[in-house]
């Protein structure tokens, strides 16, 4: 079984990052906050499940690849 989650950014500050992310591009719900200077993520729920998770882990990924937070994306497995 494939696990599929999309991000989008949808704030940017000095402090932190915002981010809705979901496995529906066209109905991505959910938030999560990364602190910039940590680089470690919140779910704003509170819900730190394996979409989080992933998302997370993305951003994370492509941040470490061209040192800019990314405007949108997608993590498959």
């Amino acid at each position: 079984m494939a696990a599929l989650v999309y991000f989008r950014k949808v704030s940017e500050s000095e402090d932190s990052v915002e981010y809705v992310f979901g496995d529906d591009p066209a109905e991505m719900s959910r938030h999560l906050t990364m602190h910039v200077a940590s680089r470690r993520s919140r779910p704003v729920d509170g819900d730190a499940d394996y979409a989080f998770l992933k998302a997370s882990r993305k951003i994370n990924a492509m941040y470490e690849e061209t040192e800019r937070w990314p405007d949108r994306g997608m993590s498959v497995s």
